[in-house]
């Protein structure tokens, strides 16, 4: 289904505040959340240069991107080298704006190019003028401008982070009601990446969207983990293995190695580089800092690349056996969890909180009073009155053996349940 342009109204306006000002700007964040497409519709405004790069060669990059720039320059000449095409553009007579796409297939070939672009920012970028380069892979554009070492370093004006889009825009664009939880389990299905909501179709059931991107035959999603990983550079069997293991309920990094029967020490860099590219989350109980605490859990932070691993791997031979109940049945516990990411959202610096014995779903400064503290029950289905009460007097129970009672007196408590949705 083509989708209509929503949101971003945040990056837009960076992008406004970017071209008056002209210099350099940086554009990154994991493949498909949408960075050609809010460039392409910026740009339309602007008649600006745009390029996405190739996985070629080098000569064959530098002719691809003069091509697509071709019929906008006032040159007659054909550049050879980088330096040769970027004088190209200072020569201009006009101010322009330059979007340069998948700037890291460029530094992957010629190691060059950054300090060849550096010289030229330094030396040669006409004032007004914008240089934007883009690029997927999380963990090269930050070795590549926000590394010390790194030429580019500090010559951004801006470095502009494209997080996946949120709930409420997902309903948006795909035209469903945000209040309904069968709109909340199709987001949990395909996260807030704009690629995936193509498939989300007009009256379509939940399961029906479920089997088009994961289970028909060679469905989008089958090789989707592998893809993000060889985005971000991180390769070899273990990085699966390792998600493959907290799919599948192994969160403690001691149960992560037994799972690949491993010793722990062996997964330290692994475990870095998976946080690094946000494929990974670290959670720490509420209060607690990574320094004071040994109670750290590791979860799939994308709602897509959770399901491949908490529903898709493990079931993906059987799922044509099993009825709709129990399809239904996956999906939903699946959703609950993401339900609980999306009700923290929405309370800055909520966590989760556990002891040996107990777990609060959200603990959180309490927005309306800054003395207090929030506790709430987080329960994916809609509760009736008496079911809250009960849920509200099991979460007061829990508090009272919580050792966190002793640091924080003063508590609200709170029931969180399927409704939020609808505000």
């Amino acid at each position: 289904m083509k989708l209509p342009f929503v949101n971003r109204e945040k990056e837009l306006r960076e992008l406004d505040a970017a071209a008056k000002k002209g210099g350099l700007l940086v554009l990154y964040g994991r493949r498909r959340t949408g960075k050609t497409r809010l460039l392409r519709h910026w740009l339309d405004t602007r008649a600006g240069f745009y390029s996405q790069a190739i996985e070629a060669g080098a000569p064959q990059q530098l002719q691809q991107v003069f091509t697509d720039l071709r019929p906008q320059l006032e040159t007659q000449i054909v550049p050879k080298t980088w330096p040769e095409l970027l004088e190209i553009l200072a020569l201009q007579k006009r101010r322009w704006v330059f979007c340069l796409d998948e700037f890291p297939y460029l530094t992957a070939v010629d190691s060059s190019l950054p300090s060849q672009l550096q010289r030229w920012l330094d030396h040669s970028l006409p004032d007004g003028c914008l240089l934007i380069l883009a690029g997927s892979s999380t963990r090269m554009m930050h070795d590549l401008f926000l590394h010390r070492a790194a030429p580019l370093y500090g010559r951004a004006t801006k470095l502009l982070n494209l997080p996946p889009m949120d709930y409420a825009a997902f309903c948006q664009a795909c035209q469903l009601k945000p209040g309904q939880m069968e709109s909340f389990e199709k987001f949990a299905c395909v996260g807030g990446i704009p690629k995936y909501w193509e498939f989300v179709e007009r009256g379509q059931d939940l399961v029906a969207l479920v089997e088009a991107l994961y289970f028909d035959f060679a469905p989008y999603m089958e090789q989707e983990p592998q893809r993000i990983l060889r985005d971000e550079g991180v390769a070899g069997l273990n990085a699966v293995a390792v998600l493959e293991a907290v799919g599948r309920g192994a969160e403690r990094p001691s149960e992560i190695a037994s799972r690949l029967g491993t010793a722990q020490t062996n997964l330290s860099r692994l475990l870095q580089q998976l946080l690094d590219t946000s494929i990974l989350m670290r959670e720490l109980p509420y209060g607690e800092s990574v320094r004071s605490t040994k109670k750290t859990l590791y979860r799939i932070q994308d709602p897509t690349m959770r399901f491949w691993f908490r529903v898709y791997s493990p079931h993906q031979s059987l799922w044509a056996t099993y009825d709709v109940a129990r399809k239904q049945k996956l999906i939903h516990d699946h959703a609950a969890t993401v339900f609980e990411d999306f009700c923290r959202t929405k309370f800055p610096g909520a966590q989760r909180y556990w002891e040996s014995n107990l777990e609060l779903d959200l603990v959180a400064p309490d927005p309306d009073d800054n003395k207090r503290l929030l506790l709430a029950e987080v329960k994916w289905r809609r509760l009736s009155a008496a079911e809250r009460k009960q849920v509200l007097r099991q979460l007061e129970s829990k508090w009272s053996h919580c050792a966190l009672r002793a640091r924080h007196p003063n508590v609200r408590f709170e029931v969180l349940d399927a409704s939020i949705l609808a505000t």
